[in-house]
C-alpha cells in the first residue's frame, strides 16, 4: 500500500498545508456569507439601519427653498418617483406617510438589508431590475418587476424607482422607468434629496452617499412628465434622455440648496 507523503515530523508538506489553508479560508467565508444573509441578521441589520436613518433624520433642517414635496407628490399621486441610485437612503423621508407606496429593488443578496429597511418604514416592494431592456431585464426579472408595478399604480399605489441602472452609467436613466410610464399612463417626478453632511463610499459605483447628523437637508421635485402609450422607440429614447437631465436638473438644485454648489 502507498502511503501519503508526508513532511517532518509527520506533518503535511507545505503545499499541501497551503492548500488545506486556502480550502479551510474559503469555507469560513461562505459561512461568514451565509450568516450575514440569513434572515435574523437581514432583521437586525434592518432594523439597525432604520433607527439610525431615523435619528440622523431628527437631526436635519429643512434647507431654504425646498419643493413643497409633499402638494407635489400628493396632487400627482399615483405618480413615478425617479431618484438616482446613491440618494435612495433619504427617498423615505419624502413621501406623505398617509399616501401607500411600494420601491423597485434588485434581486441580489446585497438587496435583501434595502429590503429590510424599506419594509420597517410602511414601504412595499417588489424585486427585479426596472432599469435594463431586452434579455438582460429578462433574465433578471424586469418585465415581471414592471407589470407588477403596474398594477401597484393601478390600485392606488406611488412607485419609488431608481432610475440608473445597477452597474451601469451612473446618473443616466434606463429605460425601465420610462417603460412604466408608457404602459401605466402614470407621470414620472424627477426627484433629488441631498444632506450638507454625509459622507459619500467613493468605492461604490454610484458614490452612495450616507446622511450624517446635523445638517441641512433639501428636496427638489420637478414638473412630472408622461410617456405616451403609442410611444415607439424613438420617442422612447428621447424621453430617456428627457429623464435624466430632469433628475440630474433636480440633483443640481438640490446641492445647490444644501450649500454644496455655487
Amino acid at each position: 500500500m502507498v502511503q501519503a507523503r508526508t513532511g517532518e515530523g509527520g506533518k503535511p508538506p507545505p503545499r499541501r498545508q497551503q492548500g488545506i489553508l486556502r480550502a479551510w479560508r474559503k469555507h469560513v467565508r461562505r459561512l461568514g456569507r451565509q450568516l450575514l444573509h440569513s434572515r435574523p441578521a437581514m432583521a437586525l441589520g434592518g432594523s439597525a439601519i432604520y433607527r439610525g436613518l431615523r435619528l440622523v433624520h431628527a437631526t436635519q433642517s429643512e434647507a431654504a427653498g425646498s419643493a413643497d414635496w409633499r402638494a407635489k407628490l400628493t396632487a400627482e399621486h399615483p405618480a413615478i418617483v425617479g431618484l438616482w441610485h446613491g440618494q435612495h437612503l433619504l427617498a423615505p423621508f419624502f413621501r406623505p406617510d398617509e399616501l401607500p407606496y411600494v420601491a423597485l429593488l434588485s434581486r441580489n443578496a446585497d438587496a435583501e438589508m434595502n429590503a429590510a429597511v424599506v419594509a420597517r418604514f410602511g414601504i412595499e416592494t417588489v424585486r427585479g431590475s426596472g432599469g435594463r431592456a431586452g434579455p438582460v431585464r429578462s433574465q433578471k426579472g424586469g418585465a415581471r418587476a414592471l407589470i407588477a408595478l403596474r398594477r401597484y399604480l393601478g390600485r392606488g399605489f406611488g412607485v419609488c424607482m431608481i432610475a440608473d441602472v445597477p452597474k451601469g452609467v451612473p446618473r443616466e436613466a434606463g429605460l425601465g422607468i420610462v417603460t412604466l410610464a408608457r404602459i401605466s399612463g402614470r407621470p414620472i417626478l424627477p426627484s433629488a434629496a441631498v444632506t450638507s453632511r454625509r459622507y459619500v463610499v467613493a468605492s461604490s459605483w454610484d458614490k452612495t452617499t450616507l446622511p450624517l447628523p446635523f445638517g441641512r437637508i433639501a428636496v427638489v421635485v420637478g414638473d412630472p412628465i408622461t410617456v405616451p402609450a403609442d410611444a415607439d422607440a424613438a420617442e422612447m429614447e428621447a424621453k430617456r434622455r428627457e429623464i435624466t437631465l430632469a433628475i440630474e436638473a433636480a440633483n443640481v438644485a438640490a446641492e445647490r440648496l444644501v450649500g454644496r454648489l455655487a
